[in-house]
């Protein structure tokens, strides 16, 4: 839980000068297709799937830096005339690529080579900005919701705090150089911390909007990770595949004092986080 800078979309002009960047993105698309494997054509009678031909020689140029870490591959029909096959036997070996962990497909938006993992270290101070910030990343997001609302029973049961009780909630995307890589719901008690929401409008850090309110520190008191496979939402938020699993972390924070100021729900994309314990 911690400070991020919050974005927000801006239109695209409408003139002319949109045609540069569009002539940019078509060079940069012949690029990507010229750095698939030269003169290596799949063959039809040597005894190995054409799928598998194709993943191992996708494999090797992603081995060989051919393409960067978070870079996308060739579209389906672009690996398809490239290697003179159907598209469904593109879509095999990137599957197959996909569940080894060296691409991950994105519906809608093509597939891309495999980020490193990064770690992330359950501390007593668990802080988005820090965590990020010592994986040589830049940390970004954007707030997604921000409102006063009725808690769940697992929310009351957090907070400590009957059934329906207002809340007040933030969840954001969190990013590590533009790639996501946590979907949190933040809840706070209402009653105890009026002004709270304000504080959240007026500022991108959730430690000063608590300061602004009398919370001067709090501390991680438990946390508890489970796994699922992400919704459709999650997933498109997350830019992953739906059939990779998310952690699922849900976080109790203290004041000094011991009493629970916040319960808190993390989403992390496995194929880029690992969630770290430390004795």
């Amino acid at each position: 839980m911690d400070d991020i800078a919050m974005k927000s979309p801006e239109a695209a002009p409408r003139n002319h000068a949109s045609i540069r960047p569009m002539a940019e993105a078509v060079r940069a698309t012949a690029a990507v297709v010229d750095t698939l494997p030269a003169n290596r054509p799949v063959l039809r009678h040597e005894g190995v799937a054409l799928w598998r031909q194709i993943a191992s020689q996708l494999q090797q140029a992603i081995g060989a830096g051919d393409y960067a870490p978070g870079g996308r591959l060739p579209t389906e029909a672009e690996l398809s005339q490239h290697f003179r096959v159907n598209r469904h036997t593109v879509r095999r070996a990137l599957e197959e690529l996909s569940r080894d962990g060296l691409v991950r497909v994105e519906q809608g938006r093509g597939s891309f080579v495999a980020e490193d993992v990064i770690e992330y270290a359950v501390e007593a101070r668990t802080r988005f900005s820090e965590w990020i910030r010592k994986q040589n990343k830049e940390p970004s997001g954007r707030v997604l919701q921000l409102k006063e609302t009725s808690a769940t029973a697992q929310v009351a049961a957090g907070l400590g705090i009957r059934p329906a009780a207002r809340v007040v909630l933030m969840e954001r995307l969190g990013l590590a150089d533009g790639r996501p890589v946590s979907l949190a719901s933040h809840y706070f008690p209402a009653v105890r911390f009026r002004g709270l929401l304000d504080a959240l409008r007026g500022t991108s850090s959730i430690t000063e909007a608590l300061r602004s309110v009398g919370v001067t520190d709090y501390l991680r008191q438990t946390s508890r990770v489970t796994a699922r496979l992400p919704s459709g939402e999650e997933a498109e938020l997350l830019r992953m595949p739906r059939n990779r699993p998310v952690l699922v972390c849900e976080n109790i924070n203290v004041d000094r004092a011991g009493t629970v100021i916040e319960f808190g729900i993390g989403l992390y994309p496995t194929p880029r986080v690992q969630i770290v314990f430390e004795p």
